[in-house]
């Protein structure tokens, strides 16, 4: 019988099934599972190696959720692959299957964000709504999905500040960034603003962050209180850009 076919039966048993001939409770040296394992279809080779590559996935989540958690505590050139590995419960040979060192492991974690971050904003551009509307969307969205994710935040604020990337990986962030913007300038042109649109997305970006380090933590006030300030912030910012684009202003965002 096929190593492959025997995997299988192990992960799947008692339902195992190839064309239309049950195999459920079958031993391995019955004629039939033999004969299952010369004729052994392309579908079960994909369903392994589907299993194969969903198991993986969630190993290598399990390691980012864990190096974000420690990134989060000091830069990441300060941290060592030994505590992620312990926050993840896995051996640190482990790691070094999926990122080959700690600066890719750092590039990764930030990129996987930063993708939610983007299929949000995408999502939020291709709704049929007013181009007003979307940014204050896109606002409302981007300070729920930071607030929510704590370790993110403080990794990112700590990086900003600290961090250190060699020329090839700050060229992979940036080239994700650029995708942030992209969709920022489309709404921003549509919105006729005058000036240069590109410079307009870096402002509103560093706005955002500036009300996040800034009002994140305010003292005195609950978690909901705080996130409708920032959001009560972002609108301000969003009625300057709608401002601006309409002519109803001399200063520029």
């Amino acid at each position: 019988m096929s190593n492959d076919f025997q995997i299988f039966l192990e992960l799947f048993p008692g339902e195992s099934r190839i064309g239309g001939i049950s195999y459920a409770g079958r031993k391995s040296g019955d004629r039939g599972v033999r004969i299952a394992g010369r004729r052994m279809t392309m579908a079960v080779k994909d369903t392994l190696t589907r299993f194969k590559e969903k198991e993986r996935e969630k190993r290598k989540d399990l390691i980012l959720d864990a190096a974000e958690k420690v990134f989060s505590t000091r830069p990441y050139d300060k941290v060592s692959m030994r505590e992620i590995a312990d926050e993840a419960g896995i051996a640190t040979s482990s790691i070094y299957t999926y990122f080959p060192n700690q600066e890719n492991l750092f590039l990764e974690t930030t990129l996987r964000e930063i993708h939610v971050l983007i299929k949000a904003m995408t999502r939020i551009s291709n709704e049929n709504i007013g181009d007003r509307e979307k940014i204050g969307k896109i606002i409302d969205s981007f300070l729920d999905y930071i607030a929510r994710n704590e370790s993110y935040f403080r990794m990112m604020t700590l990086f900003m500040t600290q961090g250190n990337l060699t020329d090839e990986s700050r060229e992979r962030l940036f080239t994700v960034m650029r995708r942030v913007f992209d969709i920022l300038d489309g709404i921003f042109v549509r919105l006729s603003y005058p000036g240069n649109v590109r410079t307009l997305s870096h402002f509103f970006f560093a706005t955002l962050n500036g009300i996040l380090v800034t009002y994140r933590k305010l003292p005195g006030r609950g978690e909901k209180e705080v996130i409708a300030y920032m959001k009560e912030l972002g609108c301000v910012l969003k009625e300057l850009i709608a401002a601006a684009g309409a002519g109803k202003t001399g200063v520029r965002p």
